[in-house]
């Protein structure tokens, strides 16, 4: 059993950065694939990004690669998303979730943080 709490979100305007982090437990131990996701309002949820148990692979989804890095320390259970150059479509709500093995559609996911909601101003 997983779980998962983001913290991080917040407003800011254009141009500017914010840094998500998702604290995880887990009851077993297990190697997880880590993601991070985002749902605006009345839109699906979409992928953001992703990154193996070893951090030696990471996966982000054509908007927001070069403007967003993801990163997991796993000595503090953490996975954090840094986010530069944020424009208004940046705004969501913004998930962290765990997966067996790497992976970009939600279905493949099957542990979710409550979420952390970002708005970008113009």
């Amino acid at each position: 059993q997983v779980q998962l709490v983001e913290s991080g979100g917040g407003l800011v305007q254009a141009g500017g950065s914010l840094r998500l982090s998702c604290a995880y437990s887990v009851r077993t131990f297990s190697s997880y694939a880590m993601g991070w996701f985002r749902q605006a309002p009345g839109k699906e949820r979409t992928f953001v990004a992703a990154i193996s148990w070893s951090a030696g692979i990471m996966h982000y989804a054509s908007s927001v690669k070069g403007r967003f890095t993801i990163s997991r320390d796993n000595a503090k259970s953490t996975v954090y998303l840094q986010m530069n150059s944020l424009n208004p479509e940046d705004t969501a709500v913004y998930y962290c979730a765990t997966a067996r093995d790497m992976a970009t559609t939600p279905g493949s996911y099957d542990g979710w943080g409550q979420g952390t909601q970002v708005t970008v101003s113009s």
